[in-house]
């Protein structure tokens, strides 16, 4: 799966998670960890894979469940630990996902199954050539990605995944668009306060009652 495809996962249950269970959209730290936590994985594997040859293949420590639940659980706690409970939760959502979601697009795509996918290093999947680079190997998956895209002939795995990315931004809106949301907040209050100071500053202390 792609990155961006992680992430709509990793939001979308999140959500529902937040909304069944306390009640609430999310809020921007909690829809920030979800997504960030979703493409973790490939962040850690495929450069050390495809750039620094560390690993045999993209699929490695990052995506392996004996790293992935310890992390989950460190989280937890260190978010909870700062009060901020819901974003450990949310962390371990997003990262736990990607571990099953890789095994169900292997599944869909090609009709193969790997759960060697997250059982490094006990298992790993089968070794591919040598990739050129991390951008150069990126540029080559995304160039077919793009491609079918263009054609127009989307397949039923496509067009799904193009209905969950729709539905996935719809979602966020009527969340109240966490992140931005709280962006936005931040810059209000950052020109009100600005503007406050300019007031006072012109009043001078000559003006005070």
């Amino acid at each position: 799966m792609w990155p961006w495809e992680h992430a709509i996962v990793g939001y979308l249950v999140y959500s529902l998670v937040s909304r069944l269970y306390y009640r609430e959209s999310p809020d921007g730290p909690e829809a920030l960890a979800a997504v960030i936590a979703s493409v973790l994985p490939d962040v850690i594997d495929k450069p050390l894979a495809w750039e620094f040859e560390v690993f045999e293949t993209g699929y490695a420590l990052g995506h392996s469940i004996f790293f992935a639940v310890p992390l989950g659980v460190a989280a937890g706690l260190l978010a909870r630990s700062v009060g901020r409970t819901r974003a450990g939760i949310a962390f371990a959502i997003g990262y736990l996902l990607h571990l099953p979601s890789d095994i169900l697009d292997g599944y869909l795509r090609g009709g193969v199954v790997y759960p060697e996918i997250v059982l490094w290093p006990v298992a790993t999947v089968p070794t591919r050539s040598r990739a050129q680079g991390l951008f150069d190997q990126f540029f080559q998956f995304f160039a077919r990605y793009r491609n079918e895209l263009a054609a127009g002939d989307l397949s039923t795995y496509r067009t799904v995944q193009i209905a969950l990315a729709l539905g996935a931004v719809l979602v966020w809106l009527i969340d109240g668009a966490p992140v931005l949301r709280e962006c936005l907040a931040g810059v209000k209050r950052l020109l009100l306060g600005r503007s406050g100071r300019n007031d006072r500053s012109k009043a001078g202390p000559g003006n005070r009652d």
